[in-house]
């Protein structure tokens, strides 16, 4: 069988890291969603290597991004979310928002009436929609989203939905975002994160350059840590070897690739792959070949 990744000393030279900027939520009072207005929208330009600071909100929340992937990351993971597809976030969850690429970044906020959750889900389909969950959009759920009004609470009454077409019309779409959401297909494509701050630290690492190093081992020497202690911490904190932990960051870094429209060959070499090894990869993790995978993503 073909090794998944080459040597450490024949890995893919790694890229320097790019310094993060910084920018706070923006003003989340002023979409507040309600019982008469459930579903609330923003829109936001940001740039690559953009961060959006650690923040929550006491409503649910969609991250989705019409052109450019973004990341976002909480407390125990990280997901990779290209324009294909978007992440639901429960009411309370911290999270903070990078873009991989530049990213027309779109928020949704969702009303949640008290003790529910979800896109108004029946009670015995709540328990999912209480955990974060990355979702398949549909091409009319893209176009929906595209719809929705943007300007906050503060903006001109001109702008204001006023006229009762158009309250009816925002009533329409919140309701036809509310079904494509309860209809989207989940997909895997989260990393999970420990809590332990030496793999997190090695964590974070292989999520910046998953082929900068090839072996535990050498991943091992950032951290002060033996490689038999990180092993150990991979399966205590993650349930996970770090080959297989490794192999989940390579197939969301793979979306990512995919969504900028990169042949599939290139993201295999890209990655510290050969095409074989690369399909075999990802047959075994997801059940589908890189073509049906990634295709989405583009």
């Amino acid at each position: 069988m073909p090794k998944a990744a080459p040597p450490a000393d024949t890995a893919p030279p790694s890229r320097p890291r790019r310094a993060l900027s910084y920018v706070d939520s923006l003003t989340p009072h002023l979409f507040v969603p309600s019982a008469e207005r459930p579903v609330r929208a923003k829109v936001r330009q940001l740039a690559a290597d953009t961060q959006v600071m650690p923040h929550s909100h006491p409503w649910a929340q969609v991250a989705i991004s019409t052109t450019g992937v973004i990341r976002l990351t909480v407390d125990r993971g990280t997901y990779i979310v290209p324009p294909s597809r978007a992440l639901w976030i429960p009411p309370g969850v911290e999270h903070a928002v990078t873009m991989v690429e530049d990213a027309d970044l779109r928020t949704l906020y969702f009303h949640q009436p008290r003790g529910r959750c979800g896109p108004g889900v029946p009670r015995h389909e709540e328990a999912a929609w209480r955990q974060c969950r990355v979702l398949e959009v549909s091409d009319l759920l893209r176009a929906l989203v595209r719809e929705l009004p943007t300007t906050p609470d503060d903006g001109p009454a001109s702008t204001q939905p006023s006229t009762a077409d158009e309250r009816t019309r925002e009533r329409h779409l919140n309701a036809l975002v509310l079904g494509e959401l309860r209809r989207a297909a989940a997909v895997k494509l989260g990393v999970d994160l420990p809590h332990d701050k030496r793999l997190r630290h090695l964590c974070e690492a292989v999520l910046a350059d998953p082929t900068r190093h090839a072996t535990l081992s050498a991943w091992a020497q950032d951290t002060g840590a033996s490689p038999r202690t990180v092993a150990r911490l991979f399966r205590t904190e993650l349930s996970s070897t770090f080959t297989q932990w490794r192999q989940q960051v390579i197939l969301a870094k793979a979306v990512s690739l995919a969504a900028g429209r990169m042949p599939m060959g290139q993201i295999a070499a890209e990655l510290g792959y050969s095409p074989s090894a690369f399909s075999a990869m990802v047959r075994k993790s997801v059940g589908q070949p890189p073509g049906r995978f990634l295709g989405a993503a583009r």
